[in-house]
């Protein structure tokens, strides 16, 4: 069976990077290049239509943030990922974007197998994070744990998640048992795995059920 090739859009500004994106992106042969465009306000318009299952955003966007448009998008396309795109490593915008939905986050310096590699990840449930952002990430959660119990950070919904993960359940069983689509389950997966610092979902529960 041929593997399922995996679509993405750019949401960028700079006419030069975008170009830069694209290339890299039409390289690749197990991802389809949808497009791109230019402000959150055009992404709100045309990206539903075009149903991809990743999204490159610039956080910088003239006009409304990437920040803002993930929550926007997220209304229509509740699974899709988004890997924010930055030139700076600023803390706050970091955390802003995770809280709306992003799956992970890149500097704009990346080089091009390392885009790729992201978008894959994510593809497969990962959360792709550049290493200066995954190094102030490790700060800002050492810092957190020293104050607050890490499992008191979930959501009640991710909380509903990882209890039945623990209890044995399968992602497919999850998503049955809580009225949610198994690619929706995967994002829970992935968000409980960020707060929690862990890499997988059996550390997940191992820290759960401790």
């Amino acid at each position: 069976m041929v593997p399922k090739k995996k679509s993405v859009v750019i949401v960028e500004d700079d006419p030069e990077l975008q170009r830069h994106l694209a290339k890299i992106l039409k390289a690749a042969e197990d991802i389809t290049f949808l497009g791109a465009v230019s402000s959150a306000e055009e992404a709100e318009k045309k990206v539903p239509s075009m149903h991809p299952d990743v999204v490159l955003m610039d956080i910088n966007l003239p006009g409304k943030s990437g920040i803002d448009c993930i929550r926007e998008l997220k209304k229509h396309l509740p699974e899709l990922e988004v890997v924010m795109l930055t030139a700076y490593e600023e803390d706050d915008n970091i955390f802003r974007a995770l809280k709306e939905g992003a799956s992970g986050y890149l500097l704009k310096t990346s080089n091009p197998n390392d885009i790729i590699a992201a978008i894959r990840d994510v593809f497969a449930g990962e959360s792709p994070f550049s290493g200066p952002i995954a190094r102030k990430m490790a700060m800002y959660f050492r810092e957190e744990r020293e104050t607050q119990d890490e499992r008191e950070t979930l959501s009640p919904r991710e909380a509903e998640v990882l209890k039945l993960l623990a209890a044995g359940y399968i992602h497919k069983e999850v998503a049955d048992q809580l009225g949610l689509t198994v690619p929706t389950v995967r994002t829970y997966v992935k968000r409980i795995c960020f707060k929690l610092h862990v890499r997988s979902k059996v550390e997940a529960i191992i820290k759960y059920l401790s």
